[in-house]
């Protein structure tokens, strides 16, 4: 069976909202994934010829790369300030320890 022009355009308008709202990715990796796929779909549209759907992938993939860029340093900034609670808790424990060693030995006999 072969498919008249006019419904292919009005399949691939149909689809298109779901690439134009990718979700949110979840981390780096998902970035980089999404990215690749994108890219790929954009060399798969440019070879059919479909130049509308590759301009749409296109601004997806800016968006998402823009996303990305956001994302980023969020999730870094929460690793810094994570890292660093875990130095102050682990400094807090040695300094408790220290300050117990030294409460014995004052309280020792010379």
């Amino acid at each position: 069976m072969r498919m008249k022009p006019c419904f292919l355009a009005v399949a691939l308008t149909l689809a298109m909202p779901a690439f134009a709202q990718p979700a949110e990715p979840a981390d780096a990796a998902a970035c980089h994934a999404e990215e690749a796929a994108l890219e790929r779909d954009m060399d798969l549209a440019r070879s059919r010829g479909q130049m509308l759907r590759r301009r749409q992938l296109a601004e997806a993939l800016s968006a998402l790369q823009a996303r990305c860029k956001t994302i980023a340093p969020a999730k870094s900034r929460e690793a810094r300030i994570e890292k660093l609670e875990q130095a102050i808790r682990t400094l807090r424990l040695e300094l408790d320890r220290a300050e117990e060693q030294l409460r014995s030995l004052k309280n020792e006999s010379p």
